[in-house]
């Protein structure tokens, strides 16, 4: 079913874009070598890389391309995953890790890369910080061992001064910065790749959805609801929207919608608050935020059920003024919710799950480099043979849980806000305690210097007197 024209998405999170016109509906069954199920940012580079090769491709949109996560997200093109790197560490070791962060990496050269040479008008913006919401300074160190010295990442320390020279807050500590990474209008960067792929020779289809898959054999079947297509290769390449065609798939993954919001203009009053114009987030990964222009994206609240996004504007409102309490009273200008698939493991899925089909899926919580990696990954793999994708054969298909495992995200989300606003409270306790001793040892130490400075003056009195 096409989407009606009132639903669909026609504009960035802060700039309105024109409405494109709807690509036509699959109506007449036809025989490719590769079929995409879903147009986000992971299924076109899939087409666009494919059709490069020479490979005949279609691409199956159920409603209109990028409408879910891949075209509703601030962004931010990151190294690495959506897990802390000892966690990625501890399941598969430092030298396995180490590809998959590189892997990580060249995903997000492939987005520089592709905007600097076919999309030059997509601007980039450098930058992003990952600040910690307690003191962390050993943690930090071990970070940038593993993260600049393991894994060869360019990476820097900012220690507490720096940290609150760029942001004008006191619930901020250390800092890791990445220079490489960067931000981009994400919405105009996919319309410019599914351009890119249709120039390859690609054909993407909207408003066809996909009601069922027979992989089996050599030609697979994939049934939509006006025509059949055939094909030797099907990437599933869906949210967690895509159903029963991938049952297996979509048990996998818990829908989050995260809710973000775009403030009015805040003129000086923002730059006087945020000082540093890439992307911050923080380690707990509560809040994402960027300064487009004079007014301020963000991102914090969320839940495992959709909801109206215009029902969290106040909460965000109010979150803001938490962080940044010299911003409290803003306006918002727009909210926004951005529905994602996270995985139980916390890693994206990529990979084949049978001869043929293939899986590139559960980006939540991940930064745009993994599906573009994961795109180049996937197409490598039906083009030339290429296996890299099994260094993500850890990271299998784990059931979410269904209802009852949304139930446990949901409290588990709001455990997280409290044990982080729980720590952050004693960081910032501690800090004023140890800054009060400090002051009370200036103190002691002055009263002292001056006692000594008095009983010397008594002295010199005392001898000039017997003489």
């Amino acid at each position: 079913m096409t989407i009606p024209p009132a639903e669909a998405p026609v504009h960035a999170l802060w700039d309105d874009l024109p409405a494109t016109e709807p690509r036509a509906a699959l109506t007449l069954d036809r025989d490719v070598e590769v079929c995409v199920v879903g147009a986000g940012l992971a299924g076109l580079t899939v087409a666009r890389e494919a059709a490069r090769a020479g490979m005949s491709v279609a691409v199956l949109e159920g409603r209109r391309i990028g409408w879910a996560a891949s075209g509703c997200n601030l962004g931010s093109v990151l190294p690495g995953y959506g897990v802390p790197v000892n966690d990625l560490i501890a399941r598969v070791g430092v030298a396995h890790a180490r590809e998959l962060w590189m892997l990580a990496e060249a995903g997000g050269d492939y987005i520089r890369e592709t905007i600097a040479q076919d999309a030059p008008e997509i601007a980039m913006v450098p930058g992003a910080l990952e600040v910690s919401t307690t003191d962390a300074g050993e943690r930090l160190i071990r970070w940038l061992q593993i993260i600049g010295g393991e894994f060869g990442t360019e990476v820097e320390g900012w220690q507490i001064e720096r940290v609150r020279e760029a942001l004008k807050t006191r619930r901020y500590f250390h800092a890791l910065h990445f220079p490489r990474a960067f931000q981009i209008d994400s919405a105009r960067y996919l319309r410019a790749l599914a351009t890119l792929a249709e120039e390859a020779g690609a054909q993407i289809f909207e408003g066809t959805p996909v009601v069922s898959i027979d992989a089996a054999g050599i030609r697979k079947r994939i049934v939509t609801p006006s025509a059949n297509l055939r094909a030797a290769h099907i990437v599933l390449a869906g949210n967690v929207h895509i159903g029963t065609s991938a049952e297996r798939l979509a048990t996998t993954l818990m829908p989050v919608w995260r809710y973000g919001a775009l403030t009015e203009p805040l003129g000086d009053l923002l730059h006087e608050a945020i000082a540093y114009p890439g992307s911050v987030l923080d380690d707990d990964g509560i809040d994402h935020f960027r300064v487009v222009g004079d007014r301020l994206l963000w991102a914090s609240s969320e839940t495992t059920w959709e909801n109206k996004p215009e029902r969290f504007a106040r909460a965000i409102r109010r979150r803001i003024a938490t962080v940044f309490p010299q911003l409290a009273g803003i306006a918002i200008a727009r909210t926004f919710a951005s529905p994602f698939g996270q995985t139980v493991h916390g890693m994206p899925q990529i990979g084949e799950l049978r001869q043929g089909l293939w899986v590139a899926s559960g980006f939540g919580r991940q930064g745009l480099n993994t599906s573009a990696m994961a795109g180049r990954l996937i197409a490598d793999g039906i083009v030339n043979g290429d296996d890299r994708w099994r260094l993500f054969s850890p990271f299998e298909l784990v059931w979410a849980g269904g209802r009852a495992g949304r139930i446990a995200g949901q409290l588990a989300d709001g455990l997280t806000r409290s044990r982080s606003a729980a720590a952050g409270t004693l960081a910032r306790w501690r800090e004023r305690a140890a800054a009060r001793e400090l002051l009370r040892e200036e103190r002691r130490s002055a009263r002292i210097a001056a006692a000594q400075a008095r009983t010397a003056r008594a002295a010199q009195h005392f001898d000039a007197d017997r003489r």
